[in-house]
């Protein structure tokens, strides 16, 4: 049988790899290839790969006294990665009767790891990309893919955003070729069309069922994975300057049939709570009204509930048939552990699931999982807990756009479970547009929204003020709750103004910006948790009553943005006399808010403000002003230091609960 092993690169995000779940249920389905997925630290994973094989080797060789040497994998992967020999110290390998040749295999073992001699394994690799400013770890991971993972080369595939917007700049760093078409090798761009892998094969790529079973072969977790992921139109009928979706996906797409894609999924793995819709531009679609009904056919009405199946059982099924044996027995062992915690000390299922090594670092063979469940199993059916149901949610996570909303668009919208409506507010310009749709949307019962707005592209920093204090003021306006989320704008692609390519990091600044004003408006954000709701006496404090108060809080230093309270109580009496107390003198008090805003209030000097606006600190500028911006950055958040002293007693005496303190501004 071939192999095919499909990598998302090492980085975090909340949502899972589509299109390989979509290429993992191709080669399924093609018969005769062994899918394997994987995300996370390469090195480990290879690593793990040799200890299964040497596992097996040992087996063959000598029983372990264990009873088994997949009870020693941990042991074996960290000797394979560190090469240290405390971690086979456990392992009594001086006991047994072959412990020569066994100590052999595991130091080869070890060293075939070490000089990297691996034998290839994969006659498919599939890499897929994300944002380009993940640049360096994409390309490290097609390059381990291209050196130490796949037989040949040119069947390495690499497809996603990055390599779409920048398959040349891809293609030069690692040496691939351009895709062909039928081969299926090579840098591919856009969406997958029928015979691109497989010239021979007519599936349609890009329309088949997700393989949801792949998500469980690996230990990250997706923050977004309890949902349907699904498209009911592709593309967009706008051409953004600062939008990768033109190139993405070109043609625009009216409708994609969705239930019968569902019903697959749900028999398969399982129902879904949610409904994930990657739409780029829903309302845009002709058969808009056809995609709401369909909706709401595939249980996703406004006040449906999700009443969770038994995945435990359903993990076992799909175990018994084979489906995704790493992952079912994964996941099984995983769940049936779960339930052995609530159920609190029960010594009855302990016997059980240690009798059936279920209490090691790694699960237990699949034989041991499925006896185990089988001798739970009535135990298990009488205390599983049964869902009473909680509400579903429908998200088009790629927002709408204000323009092409109707009364009659956004009636449809309401009777669906929508939660939450998500309007992209992404210039000033289009306010008159934008506070139409949140109206429109109000008037038919639609409460909770989710909105985008860029910043640092050709806006200025008085634009973000005045989008987020509009969304402040229609929560008011039409009692509805909108959370403003702030996007920083990063390039796709370098341009000719550009001196550096800062498409493959986040450190481009736009027009009217300057890292200053990018670092306070991050440091707000950090202590919003990146996001701001109702309330306009929040929102004040956050961002300032006016333009003018609000730039004050730009250039103010980030460490004061973030423990804001903190360092204007630090300027009061009552702070001056517990500093007195603490230290003998109160030096650390002219470091508050005000004497900040003192000091730069009466600073003449355009060059000292430039250097601020850069966060270029140089030592000809020794002015008090600098201080505030170099010093006392460390001391807040190290133990035992005056500063961090301070703000113990600041929050005790005025009773700042920590979970809401870090809530609030601060």
């Amino acid at each position: 049988m071939k192999k095919v092993l499909l990598i998302e690169p090492d980085y975090n995000n909340k949502f899972p790899p589509v299109g390989l779940m979509k290429i993992a249920t191709y080669y399924r389905n093609l018969g005769g290839w062994e899918v394997h997925f994987y995300k996370g630290d390469l090195n480990l994973f290879v690593a793990e790969r040799l200890a299964d094989g040497l596992i097996e080797d040992l087996d063959r060789t000598e029983k372990c006294i264990k009873g088994d040497w997949l009870f020693c994998k941990k042991q074996l992967v960290n000797y394979i990665r560190y090469r240290k020999a405390d971690f086979l110290k456990d392992l009594n390998l001086e006991k047994y009767e072959k412990s020569i040749e066994i100590q052999r295999l595991i130091v080869d073992a070890k060293d075939t790891f070490y000089k990297r001699t691996w034998k290839k394994e994969w006659d498919r690799v599939g890499v897929t990309t994300l944002f380009t400013f993940y640049w360096k770890q994409t390309v490290e991971t097609v390059m381990f893919a291209k050196d130490y993972l796949v037989k040949n080369p040119d069947n390495l595939m690499v497809g996603g955003v990055l390599a779409s917007i920048q398959p040349k700049e891809l293609a030069d760093a690692t040496g691939l070729k351009m895709h062909v078409h039928g081969q299926p090798g090579g840098i591919h761009t856009g969406i997958l069309r029928p015979g691109d892998l497989d010239e021979s094969d007519t599936q349609p790529i890009d329309e088949l069922e997700l393989d949801y079973s792949i998500l469980d072969e690996i230990d990250y977790k997706y923050p977004m994975s309890n949902a349907y992921y699904r498209y009911t139109t592709r593309g967009c009928v706008n051409k953004c300057a600062f939008c990768a979706v033109p190139t993405l996906e070109p043609d625009y797409q009216e409708y994609i049939p969705l239930k019968e894609r569902l019903d697959r999924v749900k028999q398969l793995y399982g129902e879904q709570k949610d409904l994930l819709l990657m739409d780029n531009n829903v309302l845009a679609s002709n058969d808009y009204e056809k995609i709401i009904k369909e909706i709401i056919d595939c249980g996703f009405q406004k006040g449906a509930k999700f009443v969770a199946p038994d995945y435990l059982a359903i993990a076992i099924r799909n175990l018994n048939d084979g489906i995704n044996d790493r992952a079912y027995t994964k996941k099984s062992w995983r769940l049936i552990l779960d339930f052995y915690d609530k159920l609190k000390n029960s010594s009855e299922v302990y016997k059980i699931l240690d009798a059936h090594n279920m209490f090691y670092d790694y699960p237990p063979r699949k034989n041991d999982i499925i006896s185990a469940y089988e001798k739970i199993k009535d135990i298990y059916e009488k205390h599983k807990v049964i869902s009473k149901g909680v509400l579903r949610f429908v998200d088009f996570n790629q927002g709408m756009d204000a323009r092409l909303f109707t009364p009659e668009k956004a009636e449809l919208l309401s009777k669906i479970a929508i939660r939450p409506v998500r309007i992209a507010f992404d210039d000033i310009k289009t306010e008159k547009k934008y506070k139409a749709a949140i109206e429109m949307c109000a008037k038919v019962g639609i409460r909770d929204f989710s909105n985008y707005l860029l910043y640092n592209f050709k806006d200025k920093p008085v634009d973000l003020y005045n989008r987020l204090k509009i969304n402040v003021e229609l929560c008011e306006d039409w009692n509805v709750n909108i959370y403003s989320f702030p996007m920083k704008f990063h390039p796709i692609r370098k341009t000719a103004d550009m001196d550096d390519d800062y498409s493959h990091n986040r450190d481009y600044i736009g027009k009217h910006w300057n890292r200053k004003f990018i670092r306070a408006v991050q440091a707000v954000l950090n202590s919003t948790k990146g996001k701001i709701g109702r309330g306009k006496e929040f929102f004040e404090k956050a961002f300032g009553k006016d333009e003018d108060e609000f730039m004050k809080i730009l250039y103010m230093p980030e460490t004061m943005i973030i423990y804001r309270f903190f360092f204007e109580w630090l300027g009061t009496d009552e702070a001056h006399c517990a500093a007195k107390e603490m230290s003998g003198n109160d030096e650390i008090c002219e470091f508050s808010v005000q004497a900040w805003w003192d000091s730069f209030s009466q600073c003449q000097d355009n060059n000292l403000k430039a250097v601020i606006e850069t966060g270029s600190f140089v030592d000809e500028y020794s002015e008090k002003l600098l201080n505030f911006y170099t010093k006392n950055r460390k001391d807040i958040t190290e133990k035992d230091s005056l500063l961090w002293k301070l703000k113990e007693y600041y929050e005790r005496a005025h009773n700042v609960k920590k979970a809401h303190y870090h809530k609030s501004i601060e």
